[in-house]
């Protein structure tokens, strides 16, 4: 199985149709979208395009693909206007490992939740990309797609580990599992 993981959109149509073009042209089986969706935040800007309906149209596209978690923007109505579910986090077993997907308001770096050794979480929010590794645990925080502080970012995992890259194609890093 192939995962292809964006994050904080926040409500950007253009930025949306990116991660699906990324999405489908990665031959990801699955979508998993890390929170903050459609709204742009009090805290922050407009993103680009903000157009949170055409946001819902452009991932409703394939939502039989698609899975997101809850973001701290993420509101009740979201999950009103999506085909596709929205749930609290997300733990997917992969490489021999259990991806444990969250926004990062909650469990982050800092405050991991109930993983295991070897594992990994991999999450958004803070709009930065970054890895450490935390009492055996991989922690991913991955970068806003339309609201950066530094490169927008996507994520792609399979049985052999994961890689961040930017939308431009550059490789900004790779983690590959051990055996």
């Amino acid at each position: 199985m192939k995962l292809f993981v964006a994050t904080d959109v926040h409500g950007s149509a253009y930025w949306a149709q990116r991660i699906v073009d990324n999405f489908v042209k990665s031959g990801a089986d699955m979508l998993v979208l890390l929170g903050d969706v459609y709204n742009h935040g009090p805290r922050n800007p407009f993103p680009r395009d903000y157009d949170p309906m055409r946001v819902a149209e452009i991932f409703n596209s394939v939502a039989d693909k698609t899975v997101a978690v809850q973001g701290n923007c993420d509101s009740e109505v979201d999950a009103m206007i999506s085909r596709f579910p929205f749930v609290k986090d997300c733990v997917i077993p992969l490489g021999g490992r259990r991806l444990y997907f969250t926004h990062g308001h909650v469990y982050n770096s800092a405050h991991l939740p109930n993983v295991s050794e070897g594992d990994a979480v991999i999450y958004g929010h803070f709009h930065v990309n970054g890895y450490e590794r935390v009492n055996g645990v991989h922690c991913v925080c991955l970068s806003s797609a339309a609201l950066p502080k530094d490169s927008p970012a996507y994520l792609t995992a399979d049985d052999g580990g994961l890689t961040v890259n930017g939308f431009d194609g550059e490789k900004i890093f790779s983690l590959m599992f051990e055996v």
